[in-house]
Formats: C-alpha cells, structure tokens, sequence
C-alpha cells in the first residue's frame, strides 16, 4: 500500500510541475497576449549541446522554475536536434528556423530569450552554472 500512495504522490507531483513549454510560436505569443506574459524563448540543441542539456536538467526541470514560469511566463523551446531520430515535424523546424534568423542571428546554443508579448526583446542570456533561483532572479531583472 505504501508503494502504491508513493506512485500516486509521485505523480501527482509530477503532474502538478510540468512544464508547458508551447509547440506553436504564434500561439505562444497569442497566450502571451491574452494573459499579459512575457515569453521565455530558449534555443537549445537538446541533443548535442551539453550547456543545454545541463539547462535542462538544472533549471527547465526544477520545480522553482516551472512554478515561477507557470505563474509569470509562457515558455517555447526552439530546438534543434542533430540525431535522426530526435527530428521535430517540418513545420516545427521551419518555425524555429524563422525565429532562430530573428532571435538567434549569432547562431548561441543554448541562448534564452526573454521577449515581452509583443515579441520585442527584453534580455538575453546563456547557460549560466546557477542555482534555479538565480537563474529565475536573472531572467526577472530583464522584467525592470
């Protein structure tokens, strides 16, 4: 029995922090839009570049940044996978296309992006090896 409540804790828990990264960039703006958020953009190779796999697992998946993004942000990860087998939908590769050539002229992996909803950009940055804490403070001061 106590397994059992652990698994149900245990997804409950998980339930209850994930992320909502968007799919759709458009629609993303038009969530922004409607609830007066600013948009998290993250360009990440989630297979070949280790600073955004460290991203990952240290800041996207902490519950301090999925809880402080639920409330204050909408969030879209424009990826880019090497493997075959990683390969997003077309249509999801051209969209990150067209932002990376807005957004991500320089070509940085991973670089996060904080727009308003508007999609004027309010800060950038990279991997930066901090707590979630410090990376939300981070992201927060390109608010002011």
């Amino acid at each position: 029995m106590k397994s059992y409540i652990s698994i149900v804790f245990l997804f409950t828990v998980s339930f209850f922090y994930a992320q909502n990264w968007q799919t759709n960039f458009e629609e993303a703006q038009s969530l922004a839009i409607k609830e007066n958020k600013n948009i998290v953009l993250v360009f990440s190779g989630s297979d070949w570049c280790a600073p955004c796999m460290k991203l990952e697992k240290n800041i996207w998946m902490s519950a301090e940044f999925k809880v402080e993004a639920e409330k204050n942000w909408v969030t879209y990860k424009a990826d880019f996978p090497k493997k075959k087998a990683n390969q997003l939908a077309p249509e999801i590769t051209e969209q990150n296309k067209v932002l990376a050539e807005k957004y991500n002229k320089g070509g940085s992996f991973p670089l996060v992006v904080l727009l308003d909803k508007n999609g004027k950009v309010l800060g950038m940055t990279g991997f930066k090896n901090v707590s979630p804490a410090e990376y939300i403070a981070m992201i927060k001061k390109f608010e002011k």
